[in-house]
C-alpha cells in the first residue's frame, strides 16, 4: 500500500511540476524580449502617430501603445529600455550614400574643415613628414567654393599644384573633391601617371590646364582615372577595416538601414563576408555599379537578391551616372554655367547606355537609379525613362534620380507623372546653396534648384540621405537643412528660397516611411508598426517639436537594429 502511495505522490507532483513548466513556458511565449516605454514614440503612421511604449520580440514589433497597453508584454526576461520622457524614431534610413567611402574615408586625409589652400597645403605637409618618400598620400573633402580666400593663381576657379608639390617632391598626392567628381595631384603624382602638356581626355572628363597648356593638377570628372588608377591597390584587410568604421559609423550616426549608391563585385563580395560574420549590423540595400557592364551582365541572368540574411542585404537597383557635380562644374546644364561661359558641364555616360541598362534592367527585374544634378542631366535621364515605360506600361518601377538637384521648371511636373522617386540630399542645399548661385545664377536657383516642395507638391515622393563622404553622415545636419534650408551656421534668418521647405514631419518621412519605399521595404520597415522590424533611433531630444536653432544639438541615444541594441551613448 505504501508502494502505491509513493507512487501516486510522484505522479501528482510530476504533473504538478509540468503543468508549472507549461504554465512558466505559456507566459514566456506571450512576453516580449524587449519593451521601451516612458516616451514619445513618433510611429510615422498616420492613423497612430504617437504611442508610449513599444514592445519587441524576435526581432520584430509585436505590439505598441500606451503604457498601459504594453505592460502585459513584460516578463521575468524582458529588457526594458526607459525613455524617461526622450523620444523614439523610426530607424534613420540613409537613402543614398557610399558605405565603403564613408569607411576609407576615415582612413585618409580629411579635408573638409580647411578654410583656405593653405591650410590643404600644410595638412599635407605634415602628412609628408610622417611618411616614406614614395609613399602616396591620399585624402578627402576639399571644395574651393567653400574657402574663405581665393586661391592665386587660379584656373577655371580650381588652385593650381606648385605650392601643394613644392612641400611633397618625393610623394605622389592625390585629393578627392568633396564632390568626388574631381580630384587634385601633385607634380609627383602627375609624373608617375604619365601627365604631360601633350596629355588629353576625351568624352566625360577634362584635364584642366592653364594658358601654356601646362596641367595645373586638376582632373574633373572621368579624367580623375588617369591618376587614380595609378593608386597602389591596398590589401583586403585594409578593406575590412574600412567596412567595419563604416558599420560603426553609421550605428552612431543612428542609421540602420543604408542605401549604397553603387557597389561593385570585391565590395558586394565584402558585404556578404560580413553578414556570414556578423560583422554587418546595418541592413544593406545596395545599387550595382553601371560602370562595370561585365558585372550588369552576370546579374541580369541571376536577377535581384532580396532579403538575404533576415532583410540585412538586398541588391535589386542599378546605379547610372548621367552627369558630374555642380562645385567641379561637371554637373550638365541646359545653359552655359553663370561663373564659366561657353561650359554647359557634360555626360558622364552616354545616354544611349543609359537606356541600354534602363532596358535591359527593366526586363531582368532591377529598378534603375541615376546620378543627375543639372537641369540638362534629369531632363535627358526622364526621356530615357520615360521611353522604357512607355514600352514598359503599368508596372511599379519605383525608379529614382539621385540628387535631382538643378531641375528644368517644366520638368518638375514629370517626376510625378511617371512615378519617379526624387532621391536628394537636403544637406547640400545647406553645404552648397552660398555658392551655387554664383553656377547658375539667381533665376534658375530659384525655379529650379532644390525645390523639394515643388516636388512634393506635384505629387512626387521625396527621400532624404547625405551623400557620404561628399557630407559627413549626420542625418540630424540634414533633418534641419530639411526644415530650415539654412547653412550649418544658421544663415540666412530664414532660410535660402524658404518656400521650398519640408514640414519636420515630411523631412521625418523622407528619412524613413519614403526611403524605405524607395526600395520596396515599406512593408517591413521604415515606420513603428506591428509586424514591421524594431529597428529605431532614440534621440536626446524631440526633433519634431525643440525649437529649430535646437535641432543640430541633437544626439544619439540608442540605435536599434532588429531588436537589438547595437549602439548606446557613454
Amino acid at each position: 500500500m505504501k508502494s502505491i502511495m509513493e507512487v501516486s505522490l510522484k505522479i501528482k507532483l510530476f504533473t504538478l511540476f509540468f503543468l508549472i513548466l507549461l504554465l512558466w513556458s505559456g507566459c514566456e511565449k506571450n512576453t516580449a524580449d524587449m519593451v521601451i516605454q516612458n516616451g514619445k514614440i513618433y510611429t510615422v503612421n498616420e492613423f497612430n502617430p504617437l504611442v508610449e511604449a513599444v514592445a519587441v520580440k524576435g526581432g520584430k514589433i509585436i505590439a505598441l501603445g500606451s503604457q498601459e497597453d504594453v505592460s502585459q508584454w513584460i516578463g521575468d526576461q524582458t529588457k526594458i529600455i526607459n525613455l524617461n520622457g526622450g523620444t523614439m524614431i523610426p530607424g534613420l534610413i540613409e537613402g543614398h550614400g557610399h558605405f565603403m567611402g564613408l569607411g576609407f574615408a576615415k582612413m585618409r586625409l580629411d579635408l573638409t574643415t580647411i578654410s583656405n589652400y593653405d591650410e590643404l597645403v600644410s595638412m599635407v605637409d605634415s602628412a609628408v613628414g610622417r611618411s616614406e618618400p614614395g609613399e602616396w598620400i591620399l585624402g578627402r573633402g576639399w571644395h574651393q567654393s567653400k574657402w574663405t580666400s581665393t586661391p592665386s593663381p587660379a584656373v577655371k576657379g580650381f588652385q593650381t599644384h606648385e605650392k601643394l608639390s613644392a612641400v611633397s617632391p618625393n610623394n605622389p598626392v592625390w585629393l578627392t573633391h568633396a564632390s568626388g567628381h574631381a580630384g587634385f595631384a601633385n607634380a609627383k603624382a602627375m609624373e608617375i601617371s604619365g601627365i604631360s602638356a601633350e596629355s588629353q581626355f576625351g568624352e566625360g572628363g577634362e584635364i584642366i590646364k592653364n594658358l601654356k597648356g601646362t596641367p595645373t593638377g586638376i582632373f574633373n570628372e572621368r579624367a580623375q582615372g588617369l591618376i587614380s588608377r595609378n593608386v597602389p591597390a591596398t590589401g583586403s584587410g585594409h578593406a575590412e577595416k574600412a567596412f567595419e568604421l563604416a558599420v560603426q559609423a553609421s550605428l552612431e550616426s543612428g542609421i540602420t538601414s543604408f542605401q549604397d549608391a553603387g557597389s561593385g563585385r570585391s565590395t558586394i563580395a565584402l558585404f556578404r563576408n560580413g553578414l556570414n560574420s556578423g560583422k554587418l549590423k546595418v541592413r544593406l540595400y545596395v545599387m550595382l555599379s553601371s560602370q562595370d557592364p561585365d558585372l550588369l551582365e552576370e546579374w541580369y541572368k541571376k536577377g535581384p537578391e532580396i532579403g538575404t540574411g533576415n532583410d540585412y542585404l538586398t541588391i535589386r537597383s542599378i546605379k547610372l551616372n548621367a552627369d558630374g557635380a555642380l562645385g567641379s562644374r561637371g554637373a550638365w546644364l541646359l545653359d552655359e554655367y553663370t561663373d564659366r561661359p561657353g561650359h554647359v558641364g557634360m555626360a558622364t555616360q552616354p545616354m544611349d547606355y543609359v537606356y541600354d541598362v534602363s532596358s535591359n534592367g527593366f526586363a531582368n527585374g532591377f529598378q534603375v537609379n541615376t546620378h543627375a544634378i543639372g537641369d540638362r542631366a534629369n531632363q535627358e535621364v526622364l526621356d530615357q525613362y520615360e521611353t522604357v515605360f512607355n514600352e514598359n506600361p503599368g508596372i511599379d518601377h519605383r525608379w529614382r534620380i539621385e540628387h535631382a538637384q538643378h531641375i528644368d521648371p517644366k520638368d518638375i511636373p514629370r517626376f510625378a507623372e511617371m512615378g519617379v522617386i526624387a532621391s536628394i540630399q537636403a544637406i547640400h542645399l545647406s553645404s552648397d546653396r552660398p555658392w551655387a548661385i554664383y553656377r547658375l545664377g539667381p533665376k534658375r536657383i530659384k525655379e529650379g534648384a532644390y525645390v523639394w516642395r515643388k516636388l512634393m507638391d506635384s505629387g512626387a515622393i521625396v527621400i532624404n540621405g547625405t551623400d557620404v563622404p561628399v557630407e559627413p553622415v549626420n542625418p540630424i545636419a540634414s533633418f534641419y537643412a530639411s526644415v530650415s534650408r539654412k547653412t550649418l551656421a544658421g544663415i540666412p534668418d530664414g532660410g535660402f528660397e524658404p518656400d521650398q521647405k519640408m514640414t519636420r514631419f515630411e523631412a521625418l518621412k523622407s528619412y524613413t516611411i519614403n526611403a524605405a519605399y524607395g526600395a520596396f521595404e515599406e512593408d517591413i520597415k521604415g515606420s513603428i508598426e506591428v509586424g514591421k522590424y524594431a529597428d529605431f533611433t532614440v534621440l536626446s531630444q524631440d526633433i519634431m517639436t525643440i525649437p529649430e536653432e535646437n535641432i543640430l544639438s541633437t544626439k544619439i541615444r540608442y540605435t536599434i537594429v532588429n531588436g537589438k541594441i547595437e549602439y548606446q551613448a557613454k
